[in-house]
C-alpha cells in the first residue's frame, strides 16, 4: 500500500502563558511512501516522528493537509477502518490473556463482513505466530515472556489482521543492546517476507540505516533530507544531518577557505575548488582520516584505543569544536600513531564542508 502524506501539518495549543503561538509538531510533512518499503523516520526526541506516526494511524487529527493509502483519502477516517497494524514501545499486552488471546484479540472484534469464523482466527492465528517464531509460547501469560518475546507477540497481534500498514513506534527501545539487534533483523525479515508498507519511528540512527530503505531526518517538526540511508549519510545537505548521523560522531572543526584551498587553523588541508573566500565548518567524518608520517593535518596525540580489526586515535587540535578528535584508522597503520603529535592527509568524499551562518552544505 503506498502512502501519501500531501502538506502535513500538525499544531498542538502553546502552554507557555507569555507566548500564545502555536506549538508545530508536524510542519507541510510531502513524501511519498512507496508500496511495500519500510521508512526509518529519524530524529532527537521531540522532531515530531510519533506525532507523524499517530497522524498516519489517524489517532491524531492533522490541523492541516492530507493522508492519502494508495488512491483513497484516509484523513478523516478513524483509525479502526484505515487498515493499520501498530506496535507500541510498551508493547501493551493484556497481562492476563495468553500469547495466543493477545493476537486472537483483534480478529475477535472484527464485524460485519470483516467477521471471521473461529477456524478462520485460529488459522490466522497461528499463520502470525509461526511468522514471528513464537508458535511454542502460545499459552504463556505476558509475564512469563522476556523482553524479545513480548516483542514479538505484539508484532503478531498487529500482523494478524493482514493489515496493508504497518506503524512501529520506537518497538526496541526496552531491549538490550544484543536484543535489539537480534529483534531489528527479525523485524527486517518478516517486512520482506509480507511486503506490508512499513513505517519505523525511532531515534537511534544506527537501527534506523540498518533495516530502512528509505530514511527521514526530523528536526523541531520539520523534515531535513529523505533519501536511501547511505547516501543522507555521505552527502547530508546540512550540519544537523551530518552530526545526527554516525557513530562515533562527525568531527566538528572550525575552518577557512582561502584561495580554493580548506584551512583547518593555519593548515591547508584540502583543495576546495570554487568555494568562495570564507569562514566555514567543517566535519570530517572518523573514517575520513588517513595516517601518512608528514599528512597536513598535524593533531596532538591523546590516546590509541584498538578494537581489533581498526583502531581509534583520539586527539586534539585548536580548531576542533569539542573535547577531543576521533579517527578510525586500520590497525596495520598504527605505527604513525606514536610520539607527542599524529599527522593525517584527509580522504575528500569524507570532508564536509558548511556554511557557517547557515549551516547548509557547500557542495566542492
Amino acid at each position: 500500500m503506498k502512502i501519501v502524506l500531501q502538506n502535513l501539518t500538525k499544531k498542538f495549543p502553546s502552554r507557555n502563558r507569555k507566548s500564545r503561538e502555536d506549538v508545530i509538531a508536524v510542519g507541510d510533512f510531502t513524501f511519498e511512501i512507496p508500496d511495500g518499503m519500510l521508512v526509518g523516520l529519524l530524529g532527537p526526541s521531540g522532531c515530531g516522528k510519533s506525532t507523524t506516526l499517530n497522524l498516519i494511524c489517524g489517532l491524531i487529527k492533522p490541523t492541516s493537509g492530507k493522508i492519502f493509502f494508495g488512491d483513497n483519502d484516509v484523513t478523516e477516517l478513524p483509525p479502526e477502518n484505515r487498515g493499520v497494524g501498530m506496535v507500541f514501545q510498551n508493547y501493551a499486552l493484556y497481562p492476563h490473556l495468553t500469547v495466543k488471546q493477545n493476537i486472537l484479540f483483534p480478529l475477535q472484534n472484527l464485524k460485519g463482513k470483516d467477521k471471521l469464523s473461529k477456524s478462520e482466527m485460529e488459522n490466522r492465528t497461528l499463520e502470525a505466530a509461526h511468522l514471528v517464531q513464537i508458535d511454542e509460547l502460545m499459552e504463556r501469560k505476558p509475564s512469563e515472556l522476556s523482553g524479545g518475546q513480548q516483542q514479538r507477540v505484539a508484532i503478531a497481534r498487529a500482523l494478524v489482521k493482514m493489515p496493508h500498514v504497518l506503524l512501529l513506534d520506537e518497538p526496541l527501545s526496552n531491549l538490550d543492546a544484543r536484543l535489539r539487534l537480534q529483534t531489528r533483523e527479525e523485524i527486517r525479515k518478516i517486512q520482506r517476507k509480507t511486503k506490508i508498507t512499513t513505517v519505523f519511528v525511532t531515534h537511534d540512527q544506527e537501527e534506523a540505516m540498518s533495516i530502512s530503505d528509505i530514511i527521514v531526518v526530523m528536526k523541531d517538526g520539520i523534515v531535513q533530507q529523505i533519501g536511501k540511508p547511505q547516501e543522507v549519510y555521505d552527502s547530508p545537505v546540512n550540519l544537523f544531518v551530518a552530526k545526527f548521523l554516525g557513530t562515533p560522531p562527525i568531527n566538528v572543526f572550525h575552518g577557512r577557505v582561502k584561495d580554493n584551498t580548506l584551512y583547518l587553523g593555519d593548515s591547508p588541508v584540502l583543495a576546495a575548488e570554487g568555494v568562495a573566500d570564507q569562514e566555514v565548518t567543517v566535519g570530517i567524518r572518523p573514517e575520513g582520516f588517513v595516517l601518512q608520517e608528514k599528512g597536513p593535518l598535524c593533531c596532538k596525540l591523546v590516546q590509541v584505543e584498538v578494537m581489533g580489526r581498526d583502531i581509534s586515535i583520539v586527539s586534539t587540535h585548536e580548531a576542533f569544536d569539542g573535547t577531543a578528535v576521533r579517527s578510525i584508522v586500520d590497525a596495520e597503520n598504527s605505527l604513525h600513531a606514536a610520539g607527542e603529535y599524529v599527522h593525517f592527509a584527509l580522504k575528500p568524499k569524507k570532508v564536509l564542508i558548511f556554511n557557517k551562518e547557515t549551516e547548509e552544505r557547500i557542495y566542492l
